[in-house]
C-alpha cells in the first residue's frame, strides 16, 4: 500500500500542477460555476473518455490522460464551491485557491488509504474501462441528487461522489502511468 500511496501523491502532484499554470492564465474564473455546472464538466469529459474507449477513435487528438487529469481537478472545484460556502470573492489569490486544493486533495488521498486498506486494493485488477463507467455512474447519481436538491434517503452526498470519481480517476491514470515522466 506504501506504493499505491506514492503513486498517487506523484499523479496528484502533476495534477496540481496543471491547476496550478492554469490558475496562473485563467485566474479563479471557474468560481462563476455552480456545483451543477461543474458536474455537468465533469460528465463532458468522462462521456468523452467512454467514447475513444469505445471507438478507439480520438479525433481531437488530446489524450484521456489529460481528460482523467480535468476530472481530477474538476473535482476539486466542485468540492471548494460546495464546501467553502463562506468565500465570496470569485476572484481568490492564487495561494489562496492552491492553499483550497492541497485540503481537499489531502482529503481525498486520506479517504483513498481507508478505502484502498478496506477494499485490499481491488482497483489494480480493474479495467481503466471500469473506472470510466465508475465515473459515470456516479456522475448520474450526482445529478440525481442535485435534481432532488441535495436530499436523499439513504446515499452518501454529493461529496463523497466528487471524492469517488477523483479517486477512481487516479487509480485511471497510475494505470496509465500518468505521472511519472511529470
Amino acid at each position: 500500500m506504501n506504493q499505491t500511496s506514492s503513486q498517487y501523491t506523484k499523479v496528484m502532484k502533476a495534477c496540481r500542477a496543471i491547476f496550478e499554470k492554469k490558475t496562473s492564465d485563467y485566474g479563479t474564473a471557474w468560481r462563476i460555476l455552480r456545483p451543477s455546472s461543474l458536474t455537468d464538466q465533469i460528465f463532458i469529459k468522462a462521456q468523452r473518455i467512454r467514447t475513444i474507449q469505445e471507438t478507439g477513435e480520438n479525433k481531437v487528438g488530446e489524450e484521456i490522460e489529460e481528460e482523467f487529469v480535468a476530472i481530477v481537478n474538476y473535482c476539486i472545484m466542485a468540492l471548494i464551491q460546495l464546501e467553502e460556502k463562506d468565500l465570496i470573492s470569485l476572484e481568490l489569490p492564487p495561494k489562496k485557491a492552491l492553499g483550497l486544493y492541497d485540503f481537499y486533495s489531502k482529503s481525498a488521498h486520506d479517504l483513498m488509504i481507508k478505502k484502498n486498506h478496506d477494499y485490499g486494493e481491488a482497483w489494480r485488477d480493474m479495467r481503466v474501462s471500469s473506472l470510466t463507467d465508475l465515473i459515470l455512474m456516479k456522475l448520474l447519481r450526482v445529478k440525481q441528487i442535485e435534481d432532488n436538491k441535495g436530499k436523499t434517503l439513504i446515499s452518501e452526498g454529493v461529496d463523497a461522489n466528487y471524492y469517488d470519481m477523483l479517486n477512481y480517476s487516479i487509480f485511471a491514470l497510475i494505470h496509465m502511468n500518468y505521472g511519472e515522466e511529470h
